[in-house]
Parts: structure tokens; C-alpha cells; sequence
């Protein structure tokens, strides 16, 4: 018998948590309902979901405090979360982006749209598997074992991060649009923003330190990785010009 993937539904309004849990169970999902931060992790330490769907604003702790405490916990980091809010501003889903959510949904929300992403965020948690190991300057990364290493010292970087750093090492010095990128990285649909690309790139280049420097910004095309920065190329001698 197949196993239904797990659904932790975290939502403080009872009649829209019932009506979610509601069409899951319909569309081949196996949903659990909490109302608050607290039930949450409790739901995480007893059995990991395969997705959470997180309500922005709960009682408590809000559901952003709880996705960033979330992506610090090794046996939950790699969960999917997508983000449930009546926030819409860019700000509000920059700031959830951030806090570690996957995607990002605005109240009201059809029951089709809140499936399709669903389905897409548990798609781009199984990617295509390339175990290789490249190298470019001093950094290494090898799929195999997982590790990313700089000048022999190992660097930890979330899944996400891991998968953009891998597929950036394997195309060095070619500009990525941030679309090409999504449709690597997170799969071939059109529910993500091409702003989750730039939240993915800031956290990468905050874990690679002074290697974050690699990956440039290319203004207006998109992102590259280079052995040579532009700001650590060397400045032309004036002295001698």
C-alpha cells in the first residue's frame, strides 16, 4: 500500500485548518491539524511530515520564529515549509523567505493552487541525484558525501544552498538567469518567485564567507560563479601606467 505524504497543517483558525486538512485528505494526503507552535513541535519530534504548511501569525511563537528555529534543528531542516500568510507586501515574503520557508502563499488561496504547491515543493525535494565531486579554486564539493570544503576545511550549508552551490561548481563562469536557475534548482513549474533565487544566493554567500566573493552578480542577466571576483581581481599598477 502506498504511503500518503504527511501534511502538518499549523493554523489557528480552526474552520480554515478543518477545511485544508479536509481536501488533503480527499487528494491523497495525510494531513495532522495544530493549532500553535507548541502542538507544532511536538507533532515534529513525534513523527517528521514530508511538508508543513505554517501559518504566519499564531499564538506565541509566530510561524516565522518557528520556521527559523526550525531550519537550526538538524532532523527538521530539510522539511519543506511553506509559508500561509494574509501578508502581501514583498517585504513580508522576503522576510519569509528568509526565515527558511520553501514557498509562500497569501490568503485567500484556491484549494487547487495550495496542491500544486505542495506537490512542487515535494517534487524539488526529490531532484535528479548527480554524484560527482568538482572543484573550482579552493572550494570543492563533493554529491557523494555531501561536504563542501574550503582550502580543506569543511563548510555547512543548508540543502537548498548545496543543490544551487553543485549545479553553479558544475557551470563555472556562465551567467544563470534566476529563471534557469529555478527551473534547475527547484523544477520546471511556475510557482516560485524568481526572488526565492536571490534570498538562496544571499544565504550561500553568507556560508561560503570570503568565498561567497565567487559568486557575482551579473546586473540584469543573473548569477555566475568565477575563480577570479571582480572585487579580488588585481587593480591595475598606476604607478606604472
Amino acid at each position: 500500500m502506498r504511503k500518503l505524504p504527511r501534511v502538518l497543517v499549523v493554523e489557528d483558525e480552526s474552520a480554515i485548518a478543518e477545511l485544508i486538512a479536509v481536501n488533503l485528505r480527499h487528494n491523497g494526503f495525510a494531513p495532522t491539524v495544530v493549532y500553535d507552535g507548541e502542538a507544532a513541535q511536538r507533532e515534529v519530534d513525534a513523527v517528521l511530515p514530508d511538508v508543513i504548511l505554517l501559518d504566519w501569525m499564531l499564538p506565541g511563537e509566530s510561524g516565522v520564529a518557528l520556521a527559523k528555529r526550525w531550519r537550526q534543528q538538524e532532523r527538521i531542516k530539510t522539511v519543506p515549509i511553506i509559508m500561509l500568510t494574509a501578508r502581501t507586501e514583498e517585504s513580508d515574503k522576503v522576510q519569509g523567505l528568509d526565515a527558511g520557508a520553501d514557498d509562500y502563499i497569501t490568503k485567500p488561496f484556491s484549494t487547487q493552487e495550495l496542491l500544486a504547491r505542495i506537490r512542487a515543493v515535494l517534487r524539488r525535494r526529490a531532484p535528479e541525484i548527480v554524484n560527482d565531486a568538482v572543484r573550482l579554486g579552493d572550494l570543492s564539493l563533493d554529491a557523494s558525501t555531501y561536504r563542501v570544503t574550503l582550502n580543506g576545511s569543511e563548510i555547512k550549508i543548508g540543502p537548498t544552498e548545496f543543490k544551487l552551490l553543485h549545479y553553479l561548481m558544475r557551470h563555472p563562469e556562465r551567467v544563470h538567469t534566476r529563471g534557469s536557475l529555478l527551473d534547475r534548482i527547484w523544477g520546471d513549474h511556475v510557482f516560485i518567485e524568481e526572488r526565492t533565487v536571490d534570498v538562496h544566493v544571499k544565504r550561500l554567500r553568507e556560508s561560503l564567507g570570503l568565498a561567497g566573493a565567487m559568486i557575482e552578480t551579473v546586473r540584469g542577466a543573473g548569477y555566475r560563479i568565477t575563480t577570479q571576483p571582480s572585487n579580488t581581481k588585481p587593480k591595475p599598477d598606476i604607478a606604472a601606467a
